[in-house]
C-alpha cells in the first residue's frame, strides 16, 4: 500500500484550537450557517437548505422558524412542483437589520449603511485630507441621521458599527501631514465615537476589512483563498486561506506596503512609496496636474494620460517581486486588486502585472482580478464586521473559552 498521503486529504485542516464546544454554541453555529446559506442565494427552500448544509429536516425547520421570528428571513410564497405539497420559498429579509461601516483614511471619510443581503442602502463620503479626531466625530454626528433616512430604517434596526482605518494612522509620515496628526496614535477610538455611535463598535485594519468584505459579498465568495491588494492613500494587503482571514502573530500579516522596494534607489524605500494614491497624486503634481482626488482624474487629457502610464509601469515594477513571493509562498487561488484606485487604472495594473509575471518562470501563477467592491471596499468591509460578529458563521463561534 502506498505511504503517500491522499491528495484528497490535503484540504483537511488541523483544529486551530483545543477548545471544545457545547450544544448552545453548536446550535448558534448551525443557525449562522443556515442564515448564510439563505443570504447567499436569491431564494431557497427548507429541502434545499437541508441538502446544502447537511442538517436534518427538523433542525432546518426549527432554525428557519427562529430566523423568521427574528425578522431576518421571510417566506415569499410556495414553489410549485410536479408532485406533493409545494415547498415554501425563503428569502433573506434584507432590512431585518443593517450595519454601519465607517472608513477613516488620510484623504477621505466614508459612512455606509449595509443591509443583511450585503447591499449598500446609503452612503455619505467626504474628501478631507488628514481629518483630525474632532473632524471624524462631526462627520459621523452630521451624517448619521441622513444615512439612516436614506437607508429607510430607524436606529432600532442597527445591529452594530464597524470602523476601518489604516494601521499606524497617526505615525506614518506622508506629504501634507499636519503636525498634530499623531493624536490618532494616542486616543481610544471607542471612547471618541461612543457619544455619536451608541451601538457595539468593532475596529479593524482597512485592508483587512476590505478583504473580509470581498470574501462575504464579492468575488471572494467563490474563492477558497486569495491575497487582497488594497490601494488607498497607502498600500495594504489581506490574506484569506480556507475562507478564513489570517491575521498573523501580531495582527500584521500581509503588510504589502511596507515591503522594501528593490527597484528604488532611495534609502529605505518601500512599495507604497510608489503603489498608493498618495504617490499617484505626487506623480500628477510633479507634472503640473493638480486634482482634488482620484475621482477627479481626467484620463482623456494627454498630459495626464502620460503620467498615468508612467505610474502603472512603475507600480508594476514595484509589485512584481512581492507578487512572485505571494505566488511561491502562498499559492492563492487569486490575487485581487481593490481600493480606491480608478477602475481603468486598476484594470491596466492587473493586465500589466499579469503580462509581467507570465514572463517569469513560476511553479504556479494566480490570476489577478479586480475586486467587485472597489471604491467603498473598506467601509463596506467594516459594515460586515458586526454581521460576522453576531450573525454569520466562523470557527470562533464553536470555540469555548478555556479556563486558566
Amino acid at each position: 500500500m502506498s505511504s503517500e498521503p491522499s491528495r484528497d486529504g490535503r484540504g483537511a485542516r488541523l483544529a486551530v484550537s483545543l477548545s471544545g464546544t457545547n450544544l448552545a454554541r453548536a446550535s448558534d453555529y448551525n443557525q449562522r450557517v443556515v442564515l448564510q446559506a439563505i443570504r447567499t442565494s436569491a431564494e431557497t427552500t427548507r429541502t434545499e437548505l437541508a441538502r446544502t448544509t447537511g442538517l436534518t429536516a427538523p433542525t432546518i425547520a426549527n432554525i428557519t422558524r427562529r430566523l423568521i421570528d427574528e425578522g431576518l428571513v421571510k417566506e415569499i410564497g410556495r414553489l410549485q412542483g410536479p408532485r406533493g405539497q409545494p415547498a415554501i420559498r425563503l428569502k433573506i429579509d434584507a432590512l431585518g437589520c443593517i450595519a454601519i461601516g465607517l472608513n477613516i483614511d488620510r484623504d477621505h471619510l466614508t459612512l455606509v449603511a449595509l443591509d443583511l443581503a450585503g447591499e449598500v442602502r446609503s452612503r455619505i463620503t467626504r474628501d478631507m485630507a488628514f481629518a483630525l479626531p474632532e473632524d471624524v466625530v462631526a462627520f459621523v454626528r452630521d451624517g448619521l441621521e441622513p444615512l439612516l433616512q436614506d437607508a429607510g430604517v430607524g436606529r432600532d434596526r442597527v445591529l452594530g458599527v464597524g470602523v476601518a482605518l489604516p494601521d499606524d494612522l497617526g505615525a506614518i509620515t506622508l506629504p501634507g501631514r499636519p503636525h498634530d496628526y499623531d493624536r490618532w496614535a494616542q486616543l481610544s477610538l471607542h471612547k471618541l465615537l461612543e457619544p455619536v455611535l451608541p451601538w457595539p463598535v468593532l475596529i479593524d485594519n482597512d485592508a483587512a476589512a476590505a478583504a473580509l468584505g470581498e470574501a462575504q459579498s464579492g468575488i471572494g465568495l467563490t474563492l477558497p483563498s486569495f491575497f487582497y491588494i488594497f490601494i488607498s492613500s497607502g498600500l495594504g494587503g489581506g490574506l484569506l486561506i480556507d475562507r478564513h482571514y489570517v491575521e498573523g502573530a501580531n495582527r500584521r500579516s500581509a503588510e504589502l506596503g511596507l515591503l522594501p522596494d528593490p527597484t528604488s534607489d532611495a534609502p529605505g524605500a518601500v512599495v507604497q512609496d510608489i503603489v498608493s494614491l498618495s504617490a499617484l497624486m505626487q506623480y500628477l503634481a510633479k507634472a503640473g496636474v493638480y486634482v482634488s482626488g482620484p475621482s477627479a482624474i481626467d484620463e482623456g487629457d494627454p498630459a495626464t494620460a502620460a503620467v498615468l502610464e508612467q505610474w502603472v509601469e512603475d507600480a508594476t515594477r514595484a509589485l512584481t517581486a512581492p507578487l512572485i513571493n505571494i505566488n511561491c509562498l502562498i499559492d492563492p487561488h487569486a490575487i485581487i486588486i481593490g481600493g480606491r484606485l480608478p477602475e481603468s487604472l486598476a484594470q491596466a495594473l492587473a493586465l500589466r502585472l499579469t503580462d509581467r509575471l507570465a514572463q517569469i518562470r513560476l511553479p504556479a501563477t494566480a490570476p489577478i482580478l479586480r475586486a467587485a467592491m472597489a471604491g467603498d471596499a473598506a467601509a463596506i468591509g467594516a459594515a460586515i464586521l458586526p454581521f460576522l460578529d453576531q450573525l454569520l458563521p466562523s470557527d470562533a463561534t464553536l470555540m469555548q473559552v478555556g479556563r486558566s
